[in-house]
């Protein structure tokens, strides 16, 4: 029987939770004065829910973005780990760039900058798809762990595009 390392198991554990967790900060950070600037009096979804509802959403799906990062960095099927890993870098990279965009860029850009986060945003939508497809062979839960976080990114996206439309 193999002996399992539960410290390092742990500390890779958390490493894979704060790493999502601080994407998600460090966009709220920069972009918190808009939030409260031009989006506040933006023309926003009528399905639009509170701005207290997305800190919590987003911190959960941070913690389920790493743990899903952690199963397959655990799994034992190599080649096709990797490409569960370049995809799941991609998400992360695409879920960073999104906030500065869509909240940041529209300032000096206006709709544009909406226009271009809903691209980026369907990028992200379609990468967790293609992620969820990839992940399940290798562990189902880290690919069921992606299903909320796909679901609430198309939500997020219906979101964008309304912005996109009426602003």
């Amino acid at each position: 029987m193999k002996k399992v390392n539960w410290l390092g198991q742990g500390a890779a554990l958390l490493l894979f939770i704060a790493v999502p967790l601080a994407i998600g900060f460090t966009g709220s950070f920069l972009t918190s004065d808009q939030v409260d600037g031009w989006y506040a009096s933006a023309d926003q979804a009528p399905w639009t829910p509170p701005n207290v509802v997305f800190g919590p959403v987003w911190t959960l799906l941070y913690v389920m973005i790493g743990v899903a990062g952690w199963l397959l960095w655990r799994s034992t099927a190599t080649h096709q780990r990797r490409r569960a890993f370049i995809l799941y870098g991609i998400q992360l990279v695409l879920n960073a760039v999104w906030s500065p965009l869509f909240f940041g860029a529209y300032p000096t850009y206006g709709v544009a900058a909406l226009w271009v986060a809903l691209a980026v945003i369907y990028l992200l939508l379609l990468t967790i798809m293609v992620s969820i497809k990839i992940f399940a062979p290798i562990s189902k839960i880290a690919g069921w762990l992606f299903v909320p976080y796909g679901l609430w990114v198309a939500y997020a996206s219906t979101l964008n595009l309304y912005m996109a439309l009426h602003n």
